[in-house]
């Protein structure tokens, strides 16, 4: 099993980020940044975990950690390959990292920035964001291997849900209805950080809003019994009407 190479500091690491919190049979999350609006999934992946979504740089440390007392880090699936999602990946080399193949290019290059459009922000949040994305960033990740539509990933099948990222996906457990889906869907405005009801990825990182409406609907589809976000809450109760409606109205 592949051991991460980050220095760690545990007291620091507690401050950036939670201890890992089982969500889901054989799932925990983490939940760093400041506020704790940021969250990456540990999977439990044979005698060890896997981690889905990456989170941000500053979450290496308590990353590492948990993943350590869960039986250690096996590989890296990324949701998507944005700066706040594949922040931990590069320090916790050697472990390898997966992605989509409409991803890898912007995993290994600068994370989808590219077709960012800060200027559709209100002020505050171009000058927030703006600030933040580049700290938040791990930089350029080496991609090991691909995941496609279908694929069985530690008892989860892999749903591309392109938009908001071109190579985004979520995975989902047929079993339970679980479904772990990155940015499908916002719980949160990332300019005020208020959090509320599900809401279409704002139109200023998406690739194309209108698919990403679209993947929505089709997670919504699955029907789900709980969908948990790359941030914020997860949405709960009736998991595929809420979609629904936020596809339909943000």
């Amino acid at each position: 099993m592949s051991r991460p190479t980050a220095h760690v500091r545990p007291r620091l690491a507690r401050l950036i980020a939670s201890g890992p919190e089982e969500i889901a049979d054989g799932v925990w999350i983490v939940r760093g940044g400041l506020p704790k609006t940021m969250n990456v999934y540990l999977v439990r992946d044979g005698d060890g975990v896997l981690l889905f979504d990456g989170g941000i740089v500053q979450m290496t440390g308590a990353v590492a950690i948990a993943a350590a007392k869960l039986g250690g880090l096996t590989r890296i699936v990324l949701g998507h390959g944005h700066a706040d999602h594949r922040g931990v990946a590069p320090g916790l080399a050697p472990v390898p990292v997966y992605c989509h193949p409409d991803e890898v290019a912007d995993a290994e290059g600068d994370g989808g920035a590219h077709y960012f459009d800060l200027s559709t922000l209100d002020p505050h949040g171009r000058f927030l964001l703006g600030n933040l994305l580049p700290i938040w960033d791990g930089g350029p990740v080496k991609i090991a291997g691909t995941v496609s539509e279908g694929d069985d990933v530690a008892g989860f099948k892999v749903v591309h849900l392109p938009g908001h990222a071109p190579g985004l996906i979520g995975l989902f457990r047929e079993s339970d209805g679980v479904a772990l889906v990155s940015d499908c869907f916002y719980t949160t405005d990332p300019q005020t950080g208020h959090h509320g009801h599900a809401r279409v990825p704002h139109r200023a990182f998406n690739k194309d809003t209108k698919q990403a409406r679209a993947s929505i609907r089709k997670l919504a589809a699955l029907k789900p019994s709980v969908a948990w976000a790359g941030h914020a809450d997860p949405v709960t109760g009736d998991v595929a009407g809420k979609l629904e409606q936020a596809a339909a109205t943000t």
